[in-house]
């Protein structure tokens, strides 16, 4: 790996590549060096935070990638852990702020890492070949840019058809929704963080909506909604982080903790 990537931080550049790197690994079901990559990107960004070169953000939000993947890959213990550490640096985010000022990319950063977090829910919900994972829309083809964006109406409007359908049966439709919800709510996060630094104000709604529609899963079926619930929570929390709402970011991943068991 070493010989592929560029040779030091060069204004997050690294951490761009390593993205890049992990989720092409990842994709190519080579998850174990996927999880040592994703390590790799976590240690460098837990230095360069450490020595104010770097946003604390951008750690969390690879720590808590991370931890998602540790996760899907059956290493739960190892993922609790490192949800531990994504709640320090969160906690001192909800406390203090950044230690100092940035120039912003790491709004962007989280929607990637939002994007390739949401995979396996785009998994099932896909028509056609997805953008590349761990790549900004700005690297994207022009044709994958329309497709991925273009989706969002469609979407919609299945999540509309199917909320009437799980209000009567939720036994039958309310899990596919929760999904398909959160597949429109990351589609939707990416597009507008990608044209607007305004970009909370389109999608909270969206954030709000899915925490309330987890919730009734988690009621109704709480083996499987509890931990979607807990991943929607930690969603959630991610945005209000990128949109510098570290109090709420902070309620929200104690709640997910809490749900998963690993509430102290």
């Amino acid at each position: 790996m070493a010989t592929i990537l560029p040779d030091g931080p060069g204004g997050g550049a690294l951490a761009w590549s390593l993205l890049e790197w992990i989720a092409a690994l990842d994709d190519a079901g080579r998850s174990g060096e996927a999880l040592a990559a994703f390590e790799t990107l976590v240690s460098m960004q837990a230095v360069e935070a450490a020595n104010d070169r770097g946003p604390m953000a951008c750690h969390l939000y690879s720590l808590i990638g991370y931890a998602q993947m540790l996760d899907t890959c059956g290493r739960g213990e190892r993922a609790a852990a490192v949800r531990q550490e994504a709640l320090a640096l969160l906690t001192e985010l909800a406390a203090t702020g950044e230690r100092k000022s940035w120039s912003g990319y790491q709004a962007s950063y989280w929607a990637v890492l939002l994007s390739f977090s949401g995979a396996d829910s785009e998994r099932s919900t896909s028509g056609g070949p997805r953008p590349p994972s761990g790549a900004t829309p700005m690297q994207w083809s022009p044709d994958a840019k329309r497709r991925y964006f273009e989706s969002r109406i469609a979407l919609r409007e299945r999540v509309d058809t199917l909320a009437p359908r799980a209000a009567e049966d939720p036994d039958q439709h309310l899990a596919e929704l929760v999904r398909l919800h959160r597949v429109l709510t990351v589609r939707s996060a990416v597009y507008w963080e990608h044209r607007t630094h305004m970009f909370a104000d389109r999608v909270h709604s969206l954030f709000d909506d899915g925490v309330r529609l987890a919730r009734r899963l988690s009621r109704q079926h709480p083996a499987d909604g509890t931990p979607a619930l807990a991943k929607i929570l930690i969603d959630r929390s991610t945005f209000h982080t990128a949109a510098r709402e570290f109090g709420p970011a902070l309620d929200d991943f104690c709640q997910a903790l809490s749900y998963l068991g690993e509430a102290d």
